[in-house]
């Protein structure tokens, strides 16, 4: 079908505008990767730019054979995988019943968790149950205090609504129990918006540092997170990072640029295999409110 002269120049600016904003987005991810494999000669006279200047990996040796950094790292993915999980079953839990016929109380609960995402109860009462929980400086306090978060709960109830209730009629004549229909009916067919907020999770857990800033007093319990904060932002030399950023001032500010990638790169690799189901759980789950 032939274009429309207006219809090209519409296309043209499109391209346009996602190309500079795809450029804006990736520049600095090049960069950090540059500068993490360039030599300090070039970092300090600013001559890095996307293209390695004086290619080393000194820095990724130094991180690697680092102890705590792999003990962090291991942290990391315990948390976000265990997080999403209890995350997703938590959200589903909530999202289900919320999605079905009316029930007495659902306009109250829904209005609940509506409000939920407006306001929170703040830092020092979540601080306080958490104590008063027996959950401080454990793996729990990292787990269980975000794990449910209210946007993902309404954005799951779509999902669930766009499922025929046919289907679980069906389900219950034959006996099934409402736990059985969620999980044998209602999950599977909702597999592009479970893998949409499940994203949505493991990408919060990953990047997530505060709650083990507050919760976590052992250092063998820390995940990745904490150790990037303080070479990065803080600049601490303290028992996490003084073998890593000093003892060789010739690469510390490529180990900087360094932990930023170690940091960064396998949340990245994770998200081509899931991008079919994404875009479609954008989709689907964008059709009702």
């Amino acid at each position: 079908m032939k274009l429309s002269k207006g219809r090209i120049i519409f296309q043209c600016i499109n391209y346009t505008i996602l190309f500079l904003l795809m450029a804006a987005a990736l520049y600095p991810v090049l960069y950090v990767f540059a500068a993490s494999l360039s030599s300090f000669e070039f970092l300090a006279q600013g001559k890095v730019g996307i293209i390695p200047m004086g290619l080393t990996i000194d820095a990724y040796k130094r991180i690697l054979s680092y102890p705590m950094i792999g003990r962090a790292y291991l942290n990391t993915i315990f948390y976000t995988v265990a997080g999403t999980a209890v995350s997703l079953l938590l959200s589903s839990l909530a999202a289900y019943p919320l999605s079905r016929r009316p029930f007495p109380g659902q306009k109250f609960m829904s209005a609940v968790v509506v409000v939920a995402m407006l306001f929170s109860a703040g830092m020092i009462p979540t601080f306080l149950i958490v104590t008063k929980l027996n959950m401080y400086n454990t793996v729990w306090s990292i787990l269980l205090p975000t794990s449910v978060s209210s946007f993902n709960v309404i954005l799951l109830k779509n999902f669930f609504q766009q499922i025929p209730y046919e289907l679980e009629e069906s389900a219950s004549l034959d006996g099934c129990s409402q736990l059985k229909i969620l999980f044998k009916i209602i999950l599977p067919l909702s597999l592009p918006g479970i893998v949409t907020v499940g994203l949505f999770y493991a990408v919060a857990q990953w990047n997530s540092y505060f709650p083990a800033m507050l919760y976590l007093r052992d250092r063998e319990l820390v995940p990745m997170q904490i150790i990037l904060r303080d070479i990065v932002i803080q600049n601490q030399t303290n028992e996490l990072s003084i073998d890593l950023v000093n003892g060789s001032d010739q690469i510390s500010e490529s180990v900087k640029y360094a932990t930023i990638m170690v940091a960064t790169i396998p949340i990245m690799m994770v998200y081509p295999f899931i991008q079919k189901y994404f875009v479609k759980g954008i989709m689907v789950g964008s059709v009702k409110g």
